[in-house]
């Protein structure tokens, strides 16, 4: 995948972010997105390599769109500043999160502001085994990957159900699960990205295991 020349049609994008652009532009289009297809299937492979219950997740069927929701936030522009895809997407799951884009680079995992059955799914497994959680968080590395979850809305007070003295209680009032690493360009456009990749995937993956476990058992 030449990623410079993703970088170059999103930046093209991003001066001209509208549909009339895009139209003319529309084989360019076509032609970055089918390359990044094609190494999101290569990138599939290598992580059904290395994880035994990695589940397949196709290129085409990984990438989201480019199209930013005007109905849900019509002051956005009409189209993203990245492409981005999720593997390891199993139904009902949270999957791995690859980003490209001008503006921010990044690999998450997670559940972002999951529905309220797979929120109190989380909390539920929190209040069973939160020391679990809390010793994949505070593992060193771990922590120096990713810095601990991402910081996103939290409850103010003590979610329904649980004690306001609960051991657990700051990972509780949370509302998303998930963690980040961000990529420079440098790394993105480097020869040993894909290792980095990969790198990442596992020292994320209990992490992400534990969630899912949370939410489909």
């Amino acid at each position: 995948m030449d990623f410079a020349k993703l970088f170059a049609f999103l930046e093209a994008l991003q001066s001209n972010n509208n549909k009339s652009w895009m139209d003319a532009n529309r084989k360019w289009y076509q032609e970055v997105r089918n390359d990044f297809i094609l190494w999101l299937d290569d990138l599939d492979h290598a992580l059904a390599e290395i994880d035994p219950e990695y589940y397949p997740t196709p290129g085409k069927k990984g990438i989201n769109r480019i199209n930013n929701n005007l109905m849900f936030h019509p002051h956005k522009p009409v189209y993203k500043d990245h492409f981005g895809a999720g593997l390891d997407k199993a139904p009902n799951t949270g999957d791995f999160y690859v980003q490209i884009g001008v503006s921010e680079c990044m690999l998450a995992g997670g559940l972002w502001r999951p529905d309220p059955a797979k929120l109190r799914s989380v909390r539920d497994a929190i209040d069973y085994n939160g020391e679990e959680l809390l010793r994949i968080l505070n593992q060193p590395d771990f922590r120096k990957r990713f810095g601990g979850l991402y910081e996103d809305v939290r409850l103010k007070g003590t979610p329904k159900g649980f004690s306001s003295s609960h051991p657990y209680l700051d990972l509780l009032q949370n509302k998303s699960f998930a963690v980040t690493y961000p990529l420079s360009r440098s790394q993105v456009l480097g020869e040993d990205f894909e290792e980095l990749i990969i790198k990442v995937y596992l020292e994320m993956l209990p992490f992400r295991r534990y969630l899912n476990e949370a939410i489909t058992v």
